[in-house]
């Protein structure tokens, strides 16, 4: 697949050096802007992370603590039209989803009329069957979703994955427009770009829709995992920018099926929970026994209808990627009309004919394990040596219900500052869908990753991958005046506030 075909978000097709007539302010902007000058920018946005702490784990490395995620100084843009077909398709998956939790945990309609093999959720082991019967708060399961998408042409996105159970990266989504707004205020004045700094608003008012009915102001808090959690940055910035507690399990106590707060003050009675736990250490008296993260009698709480949980208990099936293969039908089944948002052509290991297929093209798929996660456990085809080609045929002739294939799409591609310059380089994307009961909204930006290395498809940041800010445009194209900036304005000094604060803290 060589790097000639893919489509440039920027450039459009076929390797043009000429920005699509509606970026031309961008190219413009690249042109006029000295690449010591984008350099010296993009590595004052990357100490600023690392200042405000913004870094994530990478397991098994010894200086995981210290990593950042790179930064790329070049944004990606979406003009409103496309963001419009693609906030549809977003809000028709993510209503298939929770309406696919819904069934399952309770009548399971698409178990009974033979759409989905039984086995496959019932035998699975991301199916709760200790929830199955419970109803969460105003019937919502999946409060906070990231739907990974590829693009490959100027109208084709393909969902890669849907993340229902703790989708993090929204952090980065903020931080990467507060950096973008400070060194290079320019490009909003050449472009209305949809401001993304109402997101932890809009988490807040999700969260205060979806309390148990009757309770007139929610007391809503953050349950994290603790500090040497790997997205522990972006818990306690969620809960600072919402206003609302940080706790640990610690914090937390059960008492006659209601959820309480130790505080200074005594006790508080806690109504909504987001979760960055996952259900394994949710409670211990449900879950796994040894968890020292949980609370004991969470679940019962929950099931009493006395605490909503965000995201809830039993989301990680949705995610599962056996599932993901049947994504088309379950959005048939609840939408009753065809997926605005196609899948990603998926072989299903477990089926013999797949099977075949699969290990007759080892080396022009992608092969991931139904349950593995960033980039671990998956075999790049064209990529891999022949010796990790023939390791994974062994394992796929050993367990094949546990993998999945998907052919090597060409993904598309934004200019990124590399050491030479700027070159194209592969992209994803991880917009953030709100579900509260007053309904759906898709934020208008998310995260883009880039991959970093020339030609590289994996752009997890666990594997070395890259990020960049994601403009969502208010119309199609540039515009000369500067009406963008004054709603964006008011972010610089928050920035500015927590930067010191940060400092305090030190």
């Amino acid at each position: 697949m060589g790097m000639g075909h893919a489509f440039d978000e920027i450039m459009g097709q076929g390797g043009s050096t000429i920005p699509r007539s509606e970026l031309a302010a961008l190219g413009d902007w690249i042109e006029e802007t000295p690449s010591h000058e984008l350099r010296r920018r993009q590595q004052s946005a990357e100490a600023t992370f690392r200042q405000l702490g913004i870094t994530f784990a990478v397991y098994g490395e010894s200086d995981a603590s210290e990593r950042i995620i790179p930064f790329d100084i070049v944004p990606r843009i979406f003009l409103a039209d496309e963001w419009s077909r693609l906030s549809e398709g977003l809000v028709q998956r993510v209503e298939a989803i929770n309406a696919f939790l819904h069934d399952i945990y309770g009548e399971r309609r698409i178990l009974a009329e033979g759409i989905l093999p039984a086995d496959l959720i019932l035998g699975n082991p991301q199916f709760r069957p200790e929830i199955a019967g419970i109803r969460p708060p105003h019937d919502i399961w999946a409060h906070i979703c990231g739907i990974d998408l590829v693009r490959t042409g100027p109208d084709d996105f393909f969902v890669l994955e849907d993340n229902a159970r703790t989708p993090s990266g929204v952090s980065y989504m903020l931080e990467n427009r507060e950096a973008m707004l400070r060194l290079c205020p320019e490009l909003f004045r050449s472009f209305r770009v949809a401001a993304v700094d109402s997101y932890p608003d809009k988490l807040l008012e999700t969260m205060k829709s979806v309390a148990p009915i009757g309770v007139a102001a929610p007391v809503c808090v953050v349950l994290t995992p603790g500090h040497y959690n790997s997205a522990y940055y972006e818990h306690s910035f969620l809960a600072d920018s919402m206003g609302v507690e940080l706790v640990e399990a610690a914090d937390l106590v059960v008492d006659d099926d209601i959820v309480w707060m130790r505080t200074i003050a005594g006790l508080v009675k806690v109504d909504v929970i987001y979760r960055r736990i996952d259900d394994d250490y949710l409670d211990p008296l449900v879950f796994r026994p040894d968890s020292m993260l949980g609370v004991p009698g969470l679940i019962a709480a929950y099931a009493a209808g006395n605490v909503a949980l965000l995201n809830a208990p039993g989301n990680g099936i949705a995610d599962d990627k056996a599932i993901y293969s049947y994504m088309p039908e379950i959005v048939r089944f609840y939408s009753g009309g065809e997926p605005k948002l196609p899948n990603v052509e998926t072989w299903r290991c477990r089926e013999p004919q797949a099977l075949k297929y699969v290990l007759d093209n080892l080396e022009h798929v992608v092969v991931k394990l139904v349950d593995g996660s960033g980039g671990y456990g998956m075999l790049v085809g064209p990529t891999a040596t022949k010796a990790e080609i023939e390791t994974f045929r062994a394992a796929l002739i050993a367990e094949p219900h546990r993998y999945i294939a998907q052919p090597t799409l060409a993904l598309s591609t934004v200019p990124t500052l590399a050491e030479a310059g700027l070159a194209p380089r592969h992209v994803d994307f991880r917009p953030f869908v709100l579900t509260g009961s007053k309904g759906v909204q898709v934020v208008p930006g998310g995260l883009t990753r880039v991959a970093l290395k020339e030609g590289s498809l994996v752009v997890n940041s666990s594997q070395g991958g890259g990020t960049k800010d994601s403009f969502v445009l208010m119309d199609n194209g540039a515009q000369p005046d500067g009406a963008a900036l004054q709603s964006q304005s008011q972010s610089q000094s928050s920035f500015q506030s927590r930067t010191q604060a940060q400092e305090q803290v030190r």
